[in-house]
């Protein structure tokens, strides 16, 4: 089985998620992680899943001004967070509304705050959605991953999400 996760991360969390679920998923063959800066290259006809993820901004998948808004958040004096390299270019919301309509597998994930879904939102549901309008049939129920205010990932999160991944490629 061939995998692709694709992700977008601000601060690292989103990618430490989506690296934890590509080692999951790597017992069932070969995979590859992509940042979604890098992702309008790949062929996706080529994979048999594709695992896509972001971080969760104002309810749902980032925009253009919530990226900016990250990014102010890590020039500010004192700022423990660090902005991932091409965090403030294309997001998957912009790269999965350019995507051509395919056929495949595919799994939503994302990263929010340790509060209630209800509360701060999930950007897994709008990616699934995408992903479903697209012509991917989704494989498993979309997945959040907890950090804290510093936008760290909780304790145990990176082992659950190698635990999600192995999931998926038991999904086949």
């Amino acid at each position: 089985m061939r995998t692709l996760v694709v992700y977008e991360s601000m601060f690292g969390s989103t990618r430490l998620v989506a690296e934890a679920i590509a080692r999951g998923v790597a017992d069932a063959g070969a995979v590859q992680v992509l940042p979604v800066s890098h992702a309008g290259e790949a062929d996706l006809a080529g994979y048999d899943l594709v695992v896509v993820g972001g971080p969760t901004h104002v309810h749902g998948m980032s925009r253009p001004s919530s990226r900016r808004g990250a990014e102010q958040t890590a020039e500010r004096p004192g700022a423990e967070e660090t902005l991932e390299p091409d965090a403030t270019d294309t997001g998957v919301r912009e790269w999965l509304s350019a995507l051509p309509p395919i056929h495949g597998r595919a799994a939503a994930f994302d990263t929010r705050r340790h509060a209630p879904a209800l509360l701060t939102g999930r950007a897994s549901k709008g990616i699934g959605k995408r992903l479903r309008q697209r012509g991917y049939d989704l494989v498993a129920e979309s997945e959040s991953f907890l950090v804290d205010k510093q936008s760290r990932l909780e304790p145990g999160e990176e082992a659950r999400a190698e635990q999600w991944g192995r999931a998926l490629a038991g999904s086949r």
